[in-house]
């Protein structure tokens, strides 16, 4: 998988989670485990953006 594909389907799944997310906050369930796997695509997104710059 290229670089730029890796990225675009990690933000993809930044952005469901931040949905899920929300409606989890707006029913006023648990949202550790989704936080974290927030930043842990923050970690990769940063990686790769890394990787792409070399």
């Amino acid at each position: 998988m290229s670089l730029e594909n890796q990225l675009a389907e990690l933000k993809y799944d930044y952005v469901r989670l931040q949905g899920d997310l929300e409606k989890r906050e707006s029913l006023d369930l648990d949202t550790s485990a989704l936080v974290r796997q927030l930043k842990d695509i923050e970690n990769e997104i940063r990686n790769v953006r890394a990787q792409m710059q070399d």
